[in-house]
């Protein structure tokens, strides 16, 4: 399933840690903070524990949403913050 990672974390080290951990994972940078890739429910949660481990839970977020097909072709990218050319039609059919 189709899952984006979004986290906001204060501490250079430990958010070059996540970054590390969402890529380790397979998954395409399409912001900063925003990641995006194809996992199963087992890497899905894997991934959950990894980074709730790495960051301080007190000040730091990181967001696992799965997504399904129908909705993902419903998303809208607005203006210049996205990486277009990560998240295109050709990106898509990696996905499915």
């Amino acid at each position: 399933m189709l899952v984006w990672v979004i986290y906001d974390i204060t501490e250079n080290r430990i958010r070059q840690k996540v970054s590390d951990c969402c890529k380790s994972y397979g998954l395409y940078r399409v912001q900063k903070s925003v990641f995006l890739g194809d996992l199963n429910s087992n890497d899905r949660d894997s991934l959950a524990l990894e980074c709730e481990e790495l960051i301080d839970t007190e000040k730091d977020s990181v967001y696992v949403f799965p997504m399904d097909e129908q909705s993902f072709k419903q998303v809208k990218l607005i203006g210049q913050a996205f990486d277009k050319e990560l998240v295109s039609d050709e990106v898509l059919t990696k996905f499915f």
